[in-house]
């Protein structure tokens, strides 16, 4: 069965109240429960994580590394200026894993400094802008 973790960053712990016009009313709690079920029909063993904490999501890329597990990263506010997190996400796909990058809301769409990705140039692909679909999407995508 492949593993996969299932990575959130800052502010994600916060879903269902931060900017719910933004990015639903759904929970972290939610996205646990879905993000394993969905891991289940798929034939995958999903692990969902969360952090506020950049060297924290660091060392999770690299037990992905070292466990050889595929990668779904939502890296939020790291998206855009965490040059370590993209490092990181690079050794994942540097060993041939794959690493789907994921976004809740469509980055393109909203202010202009979200534009860019320093994950998304080393990333397998990515989804964005699908609500909780985008992690679905992307399980999808790794099963396939």
């Amino acid at each position: 069965m492949t593993r996969v973790l299932l990575l959130n960053g800052p502010n994600l712990g916060r879903l269902g109240v931060r900017e719910p016009e933004v990015y639903g009313h759904l929970t972290l709690a939610d996205l646990v429960e879905a993000g394993e079920r969905w891991g289940a029909e798929l034939g995958l063993d999903v692990e969902v994580r969360q952090t506020d904490d950049e060297s924290e999501m660091v060392g999770w890329l690299h037990e992905a590394v070292d466990t050889r597990s595929d990668v779904v990263l939502n890296p939020a506010a790291f998206t855009h200026y965490s040059y370590a997190l993209r490092d990181a996400a690079a050794q994942v796909t540097d060993v041939g894993l794959r690493l789907v990058e994921v976004h809740i809301s469509n980055p393109y769409a909203r202010e202009a400094f979200r534009h860019l990705s320093v994950v998304g140039p080393v990333a397998t692909g990515t989804i964005a802008g699908f609500g909780f679909d985008s992690y679905r999407l992307a399980l999808q995508a790794l099963a396939g």
